[in-house]
């Protein structure tokens, strides 16, 4: 099973960074693609997510918010699985 994940971020976003690093290093491990979204591409995005990212959804649904870890990432990964 591939995973789906959808980053919504910004530019100079260290933690948006920092999402991205995780998302990279569960990467090597797990089948997963990831689109990553800069809200301020759109004023519809910057409205629904202002200064709440990032965001990371999984197979289209919101899994975390601000911060994530390898650990927690990974977890709920193999628990949508089931």
């Amino acid at each position: 099973m591939t995973w789906q994940l959808t980053l919504y971020s910004r530019k100079d976003c260290c933690l948006c960074e920092e999402m991205k690093g995780v998302v990279r290093q569960v990467a090597g491990r797990l089948p997963l693609e990831m689109e990553e979204i800069d809200v301020d591409s759109a004023p519809d995005l910057q409205e629904k997510y202002g200064n709440e990212v990032p965001v990371l959804f999984i197979n289209g649904r919101k899994a975390f918010k601000y911060r994530v870890t390898e650990g927690e990432l990974k977890k709920r990964l193999r628990r949508k699985r089931l």
